[in-house]
Formats: structure tokens, C-alpha cells, sequence
């Protein structure tokens, strides 16, 4: 669970209802359901337009990243790395076939069974380097959906303002239908506006940071398998995948379990 997503909405949310409360409001009087119609349908609508369908899907199915973080432990990676590195200075890299069956991540699957196969490491990297840059940048597309919702729900807010003018324009004998077409149009205004900035734009800069996450996770892999194949010593090898970690990430270093 990320805490600092979910403090983050409580927070927004909660300082936007305290201050309505200190000025005298309700909050019965932001909760418009043709505003948030016009507001959230519109902005689906113009989003479903900008990027194919599987793609819209798979940013709303992606939201889940943005509150609950996957388990991400580079230095267990690198300890790993460290320990294939290890078995093949002893055994050969054919001997790390016998590891395949128990790797979960199919990046480092695929590295080490092309690494196993007798794969040149030049050619590996190309290989491997290609389906690196065709996820990223798959991955960048469904930040750029909630990024775009985050452009778009401004405008459709402003669009129910002026619907909500209309009507009042309509109403002008009648003062309490006045007042009622004023305060949807103010409210689909707070509609978009608050939902570009206090979701749509923050869950798009999450989801970038959790996309860089896992592509430096796949660029770490794809050097140490290079690395195996090319026989880099076990203590040369942990130096050099440790400059992808941050220094702050560094506390507990892997130690090396066996000797060269």
C-alpha cells in the first residue's frame, strides 16, 4: 500500500471540505450530480478519442499502481544477480539453467535462458535491448491518459459552467431556479478543476515514477545478465549494478554469500 498516495487525496480532500465547512458551507452543495455527468462523461469521452480503447482500459486498470505499490527490492535483485554471477564462474553459464524454473520475472527469464542458449553478449543485449525501449514505451502511453483527462476536465468544466449560465439566462423570472443554475455551474467549474489537479494529474506523475521503477528493475537485469555472460567478476559486477541504485537505497548493501 503507498501511504503517501492515499495521505495525499485525504489530505486535499479533506483541507477543500474543512475550508468549505469554515466559510458556512455543506457539502450537500458541491454534490451535483449533472455537473459531475457533464463533467467526468465529457472528459471520458474526449480521453476514449485521443487513445485507442485497450489503452484507456489498461490506464484505468493501472490506477491500482497508483495506491498500492508493487514490492521493488533492487538489492535483493542485485544480491541475486551477484549469486547467478557466482554459479557461473564455478559451473559454467550452462549451469544456471537449472535457476529458470524458478524465476518469476519473465525479463530475467528470457535474459538468462538466451544467456544459456549460448547467445553472444552483443547480440543478447540487442535482442533483450529491444523489448526494453517496446515496453517503456508502451508504458508511457497510460500515464499520458490520465495526463490528457488532467488537460481535458478543465475545459468540460468550463463547458458546464456555461450550460448552467443557459439555464439561468432561461430562469431569470424565477430566482430560486437563479440560484440553482448558478451553483451547477460553479460546481462543474470545482469538478474540473479539482479533479485534473487533485487526481487525474498526480496519478499520471505516479504512475511515470512506478514505469521508471520497473524499467530501471529490467535495465539492471539486462546488465547483469551481459555482464555474467561476459565473465565479470562477482565484485566487479555488484559495483556496477549498485551505481543504478540510489544512495539513499544503499543502507543494507548485498553481501556476497560465496566466495569467487
Amino acid at each position: 500500500m503507498d501511504k503517501s498516495s492515499f495521505a495525499g487525496l485525504f489530505v486535499a480532500l479533506g483541507g477543500i471540505l474543512l475550508g468549505l465547512a469554515m466559510e458556512g458551507g455543506k457539502m450537500m452543495q458541491i454534490l451535483q450530480p449533472t455537473a459531475a455527468l457533464i463533467v467526468f462523461g465529457g472528459t471520458l469521452g474526449a480521453v476514449m478519442i485521443q487513445f485507442p480503447l485497450p489503452v484507456v482500459l489498461a490506464a484505468f486498470a493501472s490506477l491500482v499502481q497508483v495506491f498500492f505499490e508493487r514490492e521493488s527490492d533492487l538489492l535483493a535483485l542485485v544480491k541475486d544477480m551477484i549469486g547467478y554471477a557466482h554459479k557461473a564462474r564455478k559451473s559454467g553459464i550452462v549451469s544456471l539453467d537449472a535457476e529458470l524454473e524458478g524465476i518469476k520475472d519473465p525479463f530475467m527469464k528470457k535474459s538468462l535462458m538466451l544467456a544459456v542458449d549460448g547467445t553472444e553478449p552483443a547480440e543478447l543485449r540487442a535482442i533483450m535491448q529491444v523489448e526494453l525501449d517496446c515496453r517503456a514505451e508502451r508504458d508511457e502511453d497510460l500515464p499520458k491518459v490520465f495526463e490528457s483527462a488532467g488537460g481535458f476536465s478543465p475545459t468540460i468544466g468550463i463547458i458546464g459552467a456555461v450550460l448552467g449560465l443557459i439555464q439561468v439566462m432561461q430562469h431569470l423570472d424565477n430566482i430560486s431556479e437563479v440560484g440553482r443554475g448558478i451553483a451547477v455551474a460553479f460546481v462543474a467549474t470545482l469538478y474540473g478543476v479539482g479533479s485534473a489537479n487533485i487526481f487525474f494529474l498526480p496519478a499520471s506523475g505516479k504512475l511515470k515514477i512506478r514505469y521508471r521503477e520497473e524499467q530501471l528493475r529490467r535495465e539492471i537485469v539486462l546488465e547483469g545478465v551481459v555482464s555474467i555472460l561476459e565473465g565479470m567478476n562477482p565484485r566487479m559486477l555488484e559495483t556496477k549494478l549498485l551505481g543504478f541504485i540510489a544512495d539513499s537505497q544503499k543502507q543494507e548493501a548485498p553481501k556476497e554469500a560465496h566466495e569467487a
